[in-house]
């Protein structure tokens, strides 16, 4: 199997017992020569591995799939990059002000198409993450996507949105040059942009951090990525005035894949390898690569007023709900459950 690391993770406290058999499987596996026995032994190793972990995760809480969805070792964008295009060409700045690293920008090819790629950044390392803002992108960023983006609609060339932020970066500075309106403008401007646009959420899809690059004809998640008005700790502290509480906000804000994509919120989730992405960032990248192309496919055919008709009715759609009286119960005036 393709790993995302040669290391071993210290993992999620729910995956405890997959890292026990992990562990004994990378030693039968490290050794040279193998007796019947020790083969037997990898073979129901490898078993119980499999049958552990799709238990594992097939209950997985909300908060659960947020730890997931935050994993270390999860694919980034620049992941992506390097696994799914060929020939990319970054580009940099919004012309006003900087390069925000949180946004990565540029160039590149999927197959046959030519493609602009558009993605949050977060880093491994510590200082990597610490330029990235962990992923909060400034105006500048969303000021140089947008800007890409519409060098990309007078080429005709697709776009393809890569989502994973927390939210949109909350300091003074970013305030001051105008981070709310940078967010509206991008939406705004994304919904009338005359060429396919893809949004994937890849990890996290916190707030206006995530809608400023995910506005799309397609919109898609991986299977344990969340996608959310705010992020579960802003929640908490809005609500309980505690981050504690963080794991009942998650709960109640229905946003992970299942309960997306049953609200109409996502186009397709895009399953994950056995046990998430973070194992294996191949099978991964060919997984959505797979989705990107059929997609393409499908937008390439339209034209460009097609495009932006048919992605103003999608977003249209979104908030359906259902409006009945309230039925009071005889005893207390309260509506009932």
């Amino acid at each position: 199997m393709s790993t995302a690391s040669s290391n071993t993770a210290p993992g999620l406290d729910f995956e405890q017992p997959l890292l026990e058999l992990e562990a004994r499987r990378r030693a039968l596996e490290q050794l040279t020569t193998r007796t019947p026995e020790e083969e037997e032994e990898l073979r129901q190793v490898r078993r119980a591995w499999a049958d552990t972990t799709a238990k594992v995760y097939a209950e997985l809480t909300p908060w659960q799939v947020v730890q997931v969805a935050r994993h270390k070792d999860r694919p980034y964008t620049a992941d992506y990059v390097s696994l799914v295009f060929e020939d990319f060409v970054e580009l940099h700045g919004d012309r006003r002000f900087g390069d925000d690293r949180a946004i990565l920008t540029g160039f590149a090819r999927l197959d046959q198409y030519k493609v602009l790629v558009v993605g949050h950044q977060k880093g491994r390392t510590y200082k990597d993450r610490t330029a990235c803002y962990f992923g909060c992108a400034h105006p500048e960023g969303y000021r140089k996507a947008i800007l890409k983006m519409k060098m990309a609609e007078k080429y005709g060339i697709p776009v393809i949105c890569l989502i994973d932020t927390p939210g949109a970066y909350p300091g003074i500075g970013a305030e001051e040059r105008g981070q709310s309106q940078a967010i509206a403008e991008n939406m705004y401007e994304m919904s009338r942009l005359k060429t396919p646009i893809i949004c994937v959420v890849i990890g996290e899809g916190g707030s206006g951090g995530a809608l400023g690059i995910g506005v799309g004809d397609r919109v898609a998640m991986l299977q344990y990525s969340y996608y959310s008005v705010i992020s579960p700790e802003g929640c908490a502290g809005i609500l309980w005035k505690s981050h504690q509480y963080a794991e009942l906000a998650a709960q109640a804000l229905k946003f992970t894949s299942n309960h997306l994509s049953r609200l109409g919120v996502v186009d397709q989730v895009i399953e994950e390898p056995l046990g998430g992405a973070h194992r294996d960032h191949h099978q991964t990248a060919s997984r959505l690569k797979q989705y990107l192309l059929r997609s393409l496919r499908e937008l390439t055919m339209q034209t460009p007023d097609q495009l932006v008709d048919s992605r103003y009715e999608k977003f249209r759609r979104i908030g359906v709900f259902l409006e009945e009286a309230p039925q009071l119960a005889s005893a207390n005036g309260v509506p009932q459950e």
